[in-house]
C-alpha cells in the first residue's frame, strides 16, 4: 500500500511538472509541493525514539518533551509551505545575445500577503544539480533575478521550466513548485572569426557618401580591414616602432563611405555553409556599424536600404538570426 501511495504522488507530480502554467501565475497552495528532507527524517526518527523512551519508563515530561518536538516540526512545515504560497511570478525583460554566450532572463518575485520570504532558491529545471540562485522577499515587494543560459544556435531561445524552492527555516521540509514563464531571447549568429574584407562595390569618390567630402580631415584611427591603402597615414606609421607596438594607422574623413557597401547573402559564395555564410555577414553588419558606413542589407525576402545605427542594426542582426524559419514574429 505504501508503494502504491508513492507511485500515485510520483505520478501526481510528474503531470503537475508538465501542466506548469506559462506567464504571471500565483503560487497558491495547490501549486506548492512539499516533502521531508534527510534532516527531516532523522528528526522524525529522533521523534519516534523519543516516544519510546517515554512510554518504556513512563515518563510524563518525556512525553510532553516528545510532543513539544513533534509540534515544532508541524510548525516548521507550515512555515515552509507558506514561505512559497502567495509569491506572484512575472517575467522580466531579456535582451538578444549572440550565439555561443550566456542568454539571461529577469524573473520577478513579488509578495501578496505582507510578509517577508526567506531562501526561496531559483533555478532552471534543466538537469539535476543547475546552478540555482537565493534571494528575499520584501513584505509588500518585489526581488527581481537573472537567470543565465547558454545560448548554443541562433533563433529564439525559450526559457525553460523554473524550478522554486525553499526549506526555509529549520531545513527540516522542502517546499517547492515550478513555472513555465513565458519568455525568449533572440540569439544572434556568431560573428566570423577572422573577420573577411567588406563587400566594397566600386571605385573610391573623392566625393564620398553624404554631405561632406573627403577633403574634410577627421582624424587618424586604426587600420581596419577593408580600408583603401591610399588612406594610410604613412607619416605616422613611420614614427611608430614596431618594437614600441606600433600599428598601422588609416586617416578618417567625415565624409563618410567611399563607396557603396551592400551586405547580399546570394552574393557569397554558394559553396560555403548556410551558417557560415550568416556569420560573415553578421561580422559585416557589426563592422559597417562599428566605422560608421551606411550599408544596404539583402536576405530572404528582406531587403533594407542604406543606412546606420541601432535600429538598422538590430533589423538585419533580427534577419539573420531567423533566417530559415517561418515566422519571423
Amino acid at each position: 500500500m505504501v508503494t502504491a501511495a508513492w507511485h500515485r504522488l510520483y505520478r501526481l507530480l510528474r503531470l503537475e511538472r508538465r501542466r506548469a502554467r506559462g506567464g504571471d501565475v500565483l503560487l497558491t497552495l495547490r501549486r506548492v509541493y512539499v516533502l521531508p528532507t534527510r534532516a527531516g527524517l532523522a528528526f522524525a526518527v529522533l521523534v519516534v525514539l523519543m516516544l519510546l523512551g517515554a512510554t518504556n519508563y513512563t515518563l510524563g515530561l518525556g512525553f510532553a518533551l516528545t510532543f513539544f518536538t513533534a509540534s515544532c516540526a508541524l510548525a516548521d512545515m507550515v512555515l515552509t509551505v507558506r514561505n512559497l504560497s502567495g509569491l506572484r511570478l512575472a517575467g522580466g525583460r531579456t535582451a538578444p545575445v549572440f550565439a555561443g554566450s550566456t542568454a539571461q532572463f529577469e524573473v520577478v518575485l513579488q509578495d501578496t500577503r505582507r510578509a517577508t520570504r526567506h531562501a526561496v532558491r531559483v533555478a532552471f529545471d534543466v538537469k539535476p544539480g543547475a546552478a540555482d540562485q537565493a534571494a528575499d522577499v520584501p513584505a509588500d515587494g518585489s526581488t527581481t533575478l537573472v537567470l543565465a543560459l547558454p545560448a548554443a544556435a541562433r533563433g529564439w531561445l525559450h526559457a525553460p521550466r523554473i524550478r522554486l524552492e525553499t526549506r526555509f527555516p529549520l531545513g527540516l521540509f522542502r517546499a517547492w513548485s515550478w513555472w513555465q514563464p513565458d519568455l525568449r531571447v533572440l540569439v544572434y549568429p556568431a560573428p566570423e572569426t577572422p573577420a573577411q574584407p567588406l563587400p566594397v562595390r566600386g571605385a573610391a569618390s573623392e566625393e564620398g557618401h553624404g554631405e561632406v567630402g573627403l577633403d574634410n580631415f577627421a582624424g587618424i584611427r586604426s587600420y581596419q580591414p577593408g580600408d583603401p591603402m591610399r588612406h594610410l597615414a604613412w607619416r605616422q606609421i613611420a614614427r611608430l616602432s614596431p618594437g614600441d607596438g606600433g600599428q598601422l594607422v588609416t586617416k578618417h574623413f567625415e565624409g563618410g563611405a567611399v563607396a557603396e557597401l551592400v551586405l547580399d547573402f546570394l552574393q557569397l559564395p554558394a559553396h560555403l555553409d548556410v551558417e557560415v555564410r550568416l556569420a560573415r555577414m553578421t561580422r559585416w553588419v557589426l563592422e559597417a556599424e562599428q566605422r560608421a558606413l551606411p550599408y544596404s542589407f539583402r536576405i530572404g525576402h528582406h531587403h533594407f536600404p542604406a543606412g546606420v545605427g541601432d535600429a538598422h542594426r538590430a533589423a538585419c542582426l533580427r534577419a539573420l538570426a531567423l533566417y530559415g524559419e517561418e515566422a519571423f514574429a
